[in-house]
């Protein structure tokens, strides 16, 4: 029954328009808001943060997509942008598993099986998180030191968060997971190309986050060369302890704290709340114009489906011979280091 229903095209259909009714409510809340940031900010430097913010917010989907590829399973670009907006509008639904269980249902019409879907959804996050803490590591501590100080607790976990994206610690800490959650393991080993790729895309998303605060920030009156240093700083660390500050939903309330500390030394406190303030509604337009390209996708998702899950299925086959070669080739190098040991021994 519940395979059923996850299955229906029209429940699919019904949570979009859910969600992208939420966010639409979400955007008229900030009513007060954005007469306050109409009343400040030119039009201009407005229209030049959105397009940073959406580029910000688009582009993390090519690492989810290297992700994928990387454990067997290569979409299109206009299927990563279909499933990955559509999944997240869901986190403007009541509850934090939308995002993820959309995802997996999105994932699964184009051929890729839900362990995997899942598996890549939460990896994609983590790593955005670490790349995120590793940039405000390596530009706060320069141009605030105040706001590296205070959330120090969070700065310090980054070396070692790092080091968990080798491929050979990464790969044990999946297989570890999946064991201890009785899921098989995954038939697709990570390799450090891959993951690199999916750092550096995510590494991209967060200069590009920092250009759109950087430029709300010029236009506020912000001054120096360190402006775009401090507010990419800023922004990685706000979106990463309101991440890790479980309580706060979608991190909100305890992001603005942050994001305020990290701009302090460019920006006076009450232009750097109108900053974080117009950040937030930016972004949340953003993500509204890439889920309507999302919906806009789909209308060719039916005509290619076809296809895509021929190629899908082709990718997988070669994958498994891949393996299958492989493990050959190991039985037969230890059946030939067996017999060499073997003609070795003395005899009696």
């Amino acid at each position: 029954m519940l395979q059923r229903l996850l299955e229906s095209r029209a429940l699919r259909w019904a949570f979009v328009a859910a969600a992208l009714a939420f966010g639409v409510v979400a955007l008229v809340g900030y009513g007060a808001e954005v007469r306050a940031a109409a009343r400040d900010l030119h039009w201009q430097a407005v229209v030049v943060a959105l397009v940073a913010a959406t580029a910000s917010v688009f582009v993390p989907v090519m690492g989810w997509r290297a992700l994928m590829a990387g454990f067997g399973s290569p979409l299109r670009v206009t299927v990563a942008i279909r499933v990955v907006f559509l999944s997240q509008l869901g986190k403007y639904l009541p509850g934090s598993i939308w995002p993820f269980l959309a995802q997996v249902e999105l994932g699964r019409e184009h051929g890729v099986p839900r362990r995997r879907s899942l598996t890549v959804g939460l990896l994609t996050v983590g790593i955005s998180l670490i790349m995120g803490l590793a940039v405000a590591a390596a530009t706060l501590p320069l141009v605030s030191p105040t706001a590296a100080r205070r959330y120090g607790w969070v700065l310090a976990a980054t070396p070692l968060l790092l080091a968990m994206l080798h491929p050979y610690v990464l790969n044990r800490v999946l297989d570890r997971i999946l064991r201890l959650t009785r899921r098989p393991p995954l038939e697709s080993r990570l390799s450090l190309r891959t993951i690199a790729v999916a750092a550096a895309w995510a590494t991209a998303g967060w200069l590009l986050a920092g250009a759109h605060i950087a430029v709300l920030a010029v236009d506020l009156g912000a001054r120096g060369d360190s402006t775009y240093v401090a507010a990419t700083g800023a922004y990685a660390l706000a979106w990463s302890v309101g991440f890790l500050v479980v309580f706060a939903p979608a991190g909100l309330g305890v992001r603005e704290v942050a994001l305020t500390a990290g701009l302090a030394p460019v920006l006076g406190t009450g232009e750097a709340v109108l900053v974080v303030i117009a950040s937030r509604l930016l972004v949340t337009v953003a993500d509204l114009l890439l889920a309507c390209v999302a919906v806009l996708l789909g209308r060719r998702h039916v005509a290619a489906l076809p296809d895509e899950l021929a190629e899908a299925a082709s990718a997988r086959a070669a994958a498994r011979g891949s393996a299958q070669e492989s493990a050959r080739g190991s039985a037969q190098q230890s059946a030939q280091e067996s017999a060499q040991e073997s003609a070795l021994e003395p005899t009696d």
